[in-house]
């Protein structure tokens, strides 16, 4: 699914202004995140968010790591974090909303995270 896969893109994006442009492309303007450690609203504070994530864990990036199961405005997939072409240091699944093509809420989940 070509807006997950921008989805996740945006996260791996440390370039602010191309960032903010795929943040733009993907999410309605009030978009919501909520994950066990974080919630916020709209693109200033996902575009905050993920700033701070990618400081937090520095050349790092988010993949796929299976397929995108959708259905009618619902996308579930699980994720990846960690260093290219190895074994992940951060594991969870998200479940986006999308409305009229954009992402309305993304509800996260961790499954494996650094101890």
């Amino acid at each position: 699914m070509e807006l997950i896969e921008k989805y996740l893109a945006a996260w791996n994006t440390t370039d602010p202004t191309a960032r903010r442009a795929l943040l733009d492309e993907v999410w309605t303007a009030d978009g919501t995140y909520t994950d066990p450690l974080a919630a916020v609203v709209g693109r200033d504070q996902i575009d905050a968010l993920i700033a701070g994530v990618q400081q937090q864990f520095p050349g790092l990036e988010f993949r796929l790591a299976g397929p995108v199961d959708a259905h009618h405005d619902l996308a579930r997939f699980t994720w990846h974090l960690g260093p290219r072409g190895a074994e992940p240091i951060v594991v969870g699944f998200d479940v986006a909303v999308v409305t009229d093509g954009r992402i309305a809420t993304v509800h996260g989940f961790l499954d494996r995270v650094p101890a």
